[in-house]
């Protein structure tokens, strides 16, 4: 490996730069004053993962809109509360469809009354033909109104059914426990079937939509191993599932992969960034911690502590990440030698020295 060390020149550029007062000194080595915390860069076979930018959504999302018209009486949940299964979200006027109901209902009774009436004259008009009183037509006609009453009788049920479950429309139900994540509706406002009320989402069941090259794909294989990484919440989630969509774009040759996150995962809701790091391999890499390397402006370096305890700032050239704690150094170290944990407390030592 190559190994990266400060010039003269390049001193002087950092020390008119301001850099001097971050402790980066250190062209010849000096022994910290205090013991330092220090690990071993290691070359370890570690898993090679391809890289995709996705954002989370939830499973289960819906919007709720209205199956009636009215007027909007009382509205329970707003935007971020917790709403559970069964629970009235939106009230709506119901008068106008009790009315209705009741309208049906005097339907039904008055087709109960028809059927009543058209029954019995056949019973009586089969009697008299029996007895050769009346003729076969007059028989046919009180068969044929009874069997009329009878249709009319069943389609009054059907409508007074039919009020019944309007009027049920006027209290909106939650049909899964969720959180309200949009509220559309106002108390006293005039709402139309269809309208949109509220949207909510389970924010037990979330995953991650990422979409992924068609190369990738193949090379991921049937189960993916895949590690997801929410920068926002500075945390790694392994996948419970991921499923891979049968369909390409057409324009872009990528696919759609959905990653599904561990039930109940605190602090992740719909629309956050995700990286979603793909397994696609195994290879060698020279790792150091995460917390060994410093960082100032375009400079990245270590501290490299040798066996007397000298310390020497070292930049180097850094890789991809392998995991929440570790990263690649594909410059500028060699597997073996060790490096300050604490690169700031490596460099208030160095300057001390000075």
């Amino acid at each position: 490996m190559l190994n990266y060390y400060f010039q003269v020149g390049w001193m002087k550029r950092l020390a008119a730069g301001g850099l001097i007062g971050f402790g980066i000194f250190a062209a010849t080595e000096v022994c910290a004053a205090e013991p330092l915390a220090t690990a071993t860069v290691v070359l370890r076979e570690v898993a090679q993962s391809y890289k995709a930018e996705g954002v989370i959504e939830a499973v289960r999302q819906s919007t709720v809109s209205a199956q009636i018209s009215g007027r909007v009486k009382e509205v329970s949940f707003d935007v971020g509360d917790t709403v559970h299964k069964g629970q009235v979200i939106v009230r709506i006027d119901e008068r106008e469809a009790a009315q209705a109901l009741a309208g049906s209902q005097a339907q039904v009774m008055q087709s109960q009354a028809a059927l009543t009436n058209a029954k019995a004259n056949y019973e009586r008009s089969r009697q008299l033909f029996e007895q050769k009183f009346i003729s076969q037509a007059a028989l046919d006609k009180a068969q044929a109104d009874y069997k009329l009453a009878l249709a009319q009788a069943a389609a009054s049920d059907a409508g007074a059914g039919q009020s019944a479950l309007t009027r049920g429309y006027s209290s909106v139900v939650a049909p899964y426990a969720g959180v309200v994540a949009a509220r559309m509706v106002e108390v006293g406002e005039l709402v139309t079937v269809g309208k949109p009320l509220m949207t909510g989402f389970d924010p037990s069941q979330l995953r991650a939509v990422v979409n992924v090259p068609e190369q990738v794909v193949r090379s991921v294989g049937t189960q993916p191993q895949v590690q997801l990484e929410l920068p926002a919440l500075n945390r790694w989630v392994t996948a419970a599932s991921v499923t891979v969509q049968p369909v390409a774009d057409a324009r872009t040759h990528s696919t759609q992969v959905r990653v599904t996150l561990p039930a109940n995962e605190a602090g992740v809701y719909p629309g956050m960034f995700v990286r979603a790091h793909f397994v696609t391999g195994k290879a060698s890499k020279i790792l150091v911690p995460v917390s060994a390397v410093l960082r100032r402006s375009e400079v990245v370096a270590v501290y490299v502590v040798d066996k007397k305890g000298g310390v020497r700032l070292r930049q180097v050239r850094l890789g991809e990440s392998a995991g929440q704690n570790e990263v690649e150094v594909m410059a500028g170290l060699n597997p073996g030698e060790k490096v300050a944990l604490d690169p700031v407390k490596a460099g208030m030592g160095v300057q001390q020295k000075k």
